[in-house]
């Protein structure tokens, strides 16, 4: 596991490296893979990709079967000598150009791609609105960032949406947005797509409500989340919008089963636990599922977990991850295409649709 524990997303990171270490914890309780535990070595790469790749080395040195990766940026650097090694790679990035196995052969995206969840926001912008409206994109200065930029804009041309468009570079460390606000406004801006991490868009939410701006956020998954609505205060998220394809766990469905269970064991209140951490453990069932397949047909190898994963068909995930089901294929490793949409009310999630399409 290649963890961002510290840097500029362990927000995010660190719940999410807990949920899948979680994972590991109880599926080792329940007879972890054909019967042997799964053994995961994680450590922190604080976001910076240098340290990624020293870290793959070294995991590559000790034998590792799979990697469980974190950032877009990181994850690209990697995917040639991920298929070069022949290992399994998952992350918590959906960048689309991940789910192409002729250019990144071993990485699976088990979620829908920040693009489709990019598709599925201007949808709901376009119906919405009733008409005709303007669409800013706020995105982190980065691979993850700009990754869905592109595809939304060529999304509104292509189904002939009534909607401008225009991005937006977030740069780190602000204490506000308002310089970034004031040129949403100038362009007419009346929603507000983001593509970041839970903090900086807590704090674009603070600054609409300061200057009472008549704009409407709409998150995309790591902002799309609890702490996106704890950050800006209940008062302040209500109304606002998050594509959000991990279900959280106050959504109660029947995939949250087994997390709620192990958490209660663990003298843990599920309810602390945000989608984050829930997207950490749909992951790594999603990789330990493919494992256990690999097991069953002979070895658990890097290829071998490979071909299970394009060959065995529909993983369940009770409904946590948009319609249910998670099935790659040896023609595409995009998982799925659907998300829920969530709104924020009285400081919840509220589920508006649970399986959203592009």
């Amino acid at each position: 596991m290649i963890a961002d524990l510290t840097g500029a997303t362990g927000d995010v990171g660190a719940p999410y490296n807990e949920g899948m270490l979680a994972y590991v914890d109880w599926r080792n309780e329940n007879g972890g893979v054909a019967d042997r535990e799964i053994e995961a070595i994680s450590n922190d790469y604080a976001y910076e990709v240098p340290q990624a790749e020293q870290l793959y080395k070294q995991y590559v040195n000790d034998g590792v079967v799979a990697i469980q990766g974190w950032g877009t940026g990181d994850t690209e650097a990697l995917h040639t000598k991920v298929a070069d090694d022949e290992l399994p790679f998952m992350s918590g990035s959906f960048a689309e150009s991940l789910t192409d196995p002729e250019e990144a052969p071993y990485n699976f995206v088990v979620a829908p791609t920040y693009s489709d969840q990019m598709r599925v926001a201007l949808n709901w912008i376009a119906e919405d609105s009733g008409g005709g409206a303007e669409v800013a994109v706020f995105h982190h200065d980065s691979p993850f960032g700009q990754a869905p930029v592109a595809d939304g804009e060529a999304w509104v041309s292509e189904e002939g949406l009534d909607l401008g468009y225009q991005a937006y570079a977030m740069p780190g460390g602000q204490q506000n947005y308002v310089g970034l606000l004031s040129q949403a406004q100038s362009q007419g801006a009346e929603y507000i797509v983001i593509q970041n991490v839970a903090s900086p868009a807590a704090q674009v939410a603070k600054d609409i409500a300061a200057q009472n701006l008549d704009m409407k956020i709409v998150c995309l998954n790591w902002c799309g989340n609890e702490l996106f609505i704890d950050t800006a205060g209940a008062d302040v998220a209500e109304g606002h919008m998050l594509v959000q394809p991990f279900a959280p766990i106050t959504a109660e469905k029947d995939g949250h089963e087994e997390m709620i269970a192990y958490l209660e064991e663990q003298g843990e209140d599920p309810a602390s636990k945000g989608t984050s951490w829930v997207q950490g453990w749909m992951v790594m069932h999603v990789m330990a599922e493919g494992m256990e397949k690999a097991a069953e047909d002979g070895e658990i190898t890097g290829p071998a977990i490979r071909e299970a994963l394009e060959t065995m068909g529909a993983i369940d995930t009770g409904g946590v991850i948009g319609e249910g089901n998670i099935e790659f294929s040896a023609d595409s490793h995009r998982g799925s295409t659907s998300t829920g949409i969530y709104t924020a009310e009285g400081g919840e999630m509220v589920e508006v649709e649970a399986g959203a399409t592009p």
